[in-house]
């Protein structure tokens, strides 16, 4: 018999058990709760924060307490999202475990029934230079390849950044986007009395066990001793999986579906069972396993890849049944739906857990944390705010900055991604913005992915804003409106009062801006304790906003310019270089305070980046992110395949409006014909005319910066990265 403290539970958590039993458990329930009760699975920390964030809306179907959300797309259609980490997983096995999330993510989406038709990837990588960098960088891109391609759900965009933190401890945030009619959504919360418990997909091994445990902890100084709790997936059955699901839904088959995620069998039925006010019966000898000898708390507890558990009436086992066969998919009765509240697991006749279902998913008591902010004021001692440079400098900075590993070409990672597989998608890896046409409905999905964990790693509150911010310029910029958005927020332990305050502050942070900007946060996922003996990461909330743009279609692509484009900057020009990439390569630090969020500066920006696109005005267009003004025009640049005479000296402006980060802010590159109405629209919004597109070179007053200078900078590859030229 094990103790609590080997179940992973605290000791006030096991008295909270014992009260509410009036006895004490067994050792399969104990293991049970003590993986149920997990940080992982709980949430036990940030219950209070996450109730702040906004998730509701006009357009919100479903939003927290479903495996994803979903936004009305119209038409009686539905976009729903989620992203998901397997950060732990990845750092100690990197190709199973991004390729595990990537199709735990997927199925997420299936339970609620929609094809899955994108992904997307927010990658963190260590120093390039660091030992295991090569590895873990090159491991778990081609498991996010290996399988997304093989699944046949595209992966059309993402975001890759590194940083030292990251190097012992890398993230991997999957996003998993599907379409589904009104009529076809299946809840998790439908389940009656007398319906039957059907696990569907691959049988049940000891692969995984207690990964929702392990995913709660430090990662250990010696990784290899958590391979065990790493999942297999394979993403052939996940394809049949799918196809399967969406039959049963298309001919009304399930009343309820849960992925087999983290913790199981025990996971997907006792929540359904809680959410759905029911009691539950399982019987675990009635479970297909592919491994002999399993124990009752092993199979409670495996999260064997590719299974679902779904509820159906009694007389439609048998067309369920002849579908799964003829998927080539197991398929069994592990038990029945009941009156009242208590989940029972039997194993050959014999009752081995009779627990609550509402204890085990909903009681958990809530972790309280000390929190105090750090010493923030030392870091935001101004460093030198401005300095003219002259040209040779200013050619120096830019081509290092589009060297660096974070704002250097990615395409050596997204060029093992099947982008285009299912045809639907319009824009793909290496824009601000992928683009997805729906063909369902004639409409457009916009899909940003932003973060940005140095500016939260000096001003919390700032940086959760500004992170939530970005996505949402980004999608408005390409012409659609924010509908909305899901976060992943990877943070080290809540145990730190400094950690916790920071973690609070960039949740308050999303918070604001998603409550000013009318974009709900309608999914998410909470990782915390990524940290190791080497040290803790940043702060690294990862924001993925979505978009709509309504028919008749009208949007603005990025790298679009035409010879003669008149080229416009709008937005301040003052930005700041407090915690941006400027900081990270030339000063090797970050410092300084973050600009403010300004919701009124966001919203304008945001309806008249909507009018522009709506009346055709530009032809292109990028809104300013890392590297600022000048590592903006050198991407729009190279992605035209053009240069441009531009109406900045080097020589008498300064780092901050060359490189500053922050606030809403875009570059246009507009026809001649349509600048008096681009103009005329911007008119009250800072708007300055700061150049013209054309030739080969992209030329600040006397620098003169080749695109094939440039191409070859931004083209560098980061060292041991993982390429394989």
């Amino acid at each position: 018999m094990i103790d609590y403290k080997q179940a992973g539970m605290r000791r006030s958590e096991y008295e909270t058990t014992v009260r509410a039993l009036g006895r004490e458990p067994n050792e399969t329930e104990l293991r049970i709760l003590g993986v149920m009760w997990s940080e992982h699975c709980s949430y036990k920390s940030t219950k209070p924060l996450l109730r702040t964030l906004p998730n509701k809306g006009e357009r919100v179907w479903a939003g927290p307490g479903e495996n994803a959300g979903i936004v009305d797309i119209g038409n009686g259609y539905g976009a729903a999202f989620k992203a998901e980490s397997h950060n732990h997983p990845s750092a100690v096995a990197p190709y199973q475990g991004a390729a595990t999330g990537v199709g735990g993510i997927i199925r997420d989406i299936i339970a609620l029934g929609a094809r899955p038709i994108a992904s997307m990837d927010g990658l963190f990588f260590g120093d390039p230079s660091h030992p295991r960098t090569q590895s873990l960088s090159s491991g778990i891109v081609s498991g996010v390849a290996g399988y997304g391609n093989a699944v046949g759900v595209p992966t059309v965009g993402g975001k890759t950044l590194y940083d030292p933190s990251y190097s012992e401890n890398p993230l991997l945030n999957a996003l998993c986007l599907g379409i589904v009619r009104r009529e076809d959504v299946i809840s998790s919360k439908t389940a009656q009395p007398g319906q039957l418990v059907v696990i569907l997909g691959s049988k049940t091994g000891r692969d995984g066990i207690a990964g929702a445990a392990f995913a709660s902890v430090e990662l250990s100084e010696d990784s290899k001793a958590s391979r065990p709790s790493i999942q297999i997936g394979d993403p052939f059955i996940e394809k049949l999986l799918t196809e399967a699901c969406l039959e049963l839904r298309d001919k009304g088959l399930i009343v309820c579906m849960q992925d087999m995620g983290a913790a199981g069998i025990t996971s997907s039925s006792s929540e359904i069972a809680a959410k759905s006010g029911v009691g539950m019966r399982i019987d675990f000898d009635k479970v297909p396993l592919r491994a002999e000898g399993m124990q009752p708390w092993e199979i409670a507890l495996s999260e064997s890849q590719e299974r679902m558990l779904l509820i159906v009436q009694p007389e439609d086992y048998e067309k369920m049944a002849a579908i799964a066969e003829r998927w080539g998919l197991d398929c069994a009765i592990i038990g029945e739906v009941t009156e009242g509240d208590r989940y029972v697991i039997n194993w050959f006749g014999e009752e081995i857990v009779s627990l609550p279902a509402s204890l085990i998913v909903d009681d958990c008591p809530e972790a309280s944390w000390a929190s105090r902010s750090p010493d923030y004021e030392s870091a935001w001692t101004p460093r030198e705010p401005s300095r003219s440079r002259d040209s040779s400098d200013m050619r120096d900075t830019l081509l290092r900055l589009l060297r660096s590993p974070s704002l250097a070409d990615k395409s050596w990672i997204y060029d093992q991604y099947d982008s285009m597989v299912q045809t639907n998608t319009i824009v793909g890896p290496g824009a601000p913005v992928s683009l997805l046409r729906i063909r369902e409905n004639g409409n457009m999905i916009a899909i940003a992915l932003e973060s940005d964990p140095w500016k939260c790693s000096l001003d919390p509150f700032r940086g959760g804003a500004e992170s939530f911010a970005a996505g949402v310029r980004a999608v408005a910029a390409a012409g659609a409106v924010a509908i909305g958005a899901t976060d992943c927020l990877n943070f080290p332990s809540p145990e730190k009062p400094e950690q916790f305050f920071e973690l609070s502050e960039v949740v308050r942070g999303i918070a604001a801006c998603g409550t000013e900007l009318q974009c709900p946060v309608v999914s998410g996922n909470v990782s915390l304790y990524n940290e190791s003996a080497s040290g803790r990461i940043l702060p690294t909330p990862v924001i993925g906003v979505v978009g709509l743009i309504e028919a008749p279609l009208s949007w603005i692509p990025s790298g679009n310019w035409k010879p003669g484009d008149r080229l416009y900057l709008v937005g301040k020009r003052e930005s700041s270089l407090a915690g941006s990439h400027y900081q990270n390569v030339i000063d090797g630090k970050v410092s300084g305070r973050p600009m403010p969020f300004d919701p009124e500066m966001e919203r304008s920006f945001g309806k008249l980046a909507h009018v522009t696109a709506r009346k055709k005005l530009a032809q292109s267009a990028r809104v300013l992110a890392g590297g600022g003004l000048a590592v903006a025009l050198a991407k729009e640049a190279l992605a035209s395949g053009m240069g441009a005479s531009l109406e900045i000296d080097p020589s008498t402006n300064d780092d901050v409006a060359l490189f500053g980060e922050g606030g809403p802010r875009a570059c246009y590159a507009v026809s001649e014909q349509d600048v008096a109405a681009f103009e005329e629209t911007w008119r009250g919004f800072p708007c300055s005319y700061i150049g013209a597109a054309g030739g080969e070179s992209l030329r600040f007053g006397s620098v003169s910066l080749p695109l094939d200078e440039l191409r070859d900078a931004h083209s560098s590859v980061p060292e041991n990265n993982g390429r394989r030229d």
